[in-house]
């Protein structure tokens, strides 16, 4: 118990810095949310036989969910992704291109 109350104790700053700052959340639940959709995909593959379908399901969950979470449409970002990269190899395409 005594080593429960020092931890807690060493993080008392910012465990009671939403005390001071209205827009910090008390919970955690949006970022809860948004990863749901990638732990899910990820527990559909521990089975999979392929690691490197593995590995291409991983980096499209990634690229999904954040098109997502910039309020971009996740199809226009990997169409327009895919094209540039095609057209310039090497070529780095953010979400925040579309916008």
């Amino acid at each position: 118990m005594g080593r429960a109350i020092g931890y807690m104790l060493k993080l008392w700053v910012g465990l009671i810095r939403f005390l001071d700052d209205p827009r910090i959340s008390l919970d955690n639940n949006a970022a809860e949310r948004a990863l749901r959709g990638v732990v899910v995909g990820r527990k559909n593959h521990y089975g999979s036989k392929s690691k490197r379908g593995t590995e291409v399901a991983e980096v499209f969950y990634t690229l999904f969910e954040i098109a997502k979470l910039s309020g971009v449409d996740p199809r226009a970002y990997l169409t327009m992704a895919a094209k540039r990269a095609i057209a310039n190899p090497g070529s780095v395409t953010l979400p925040s291109d579309l916008t």
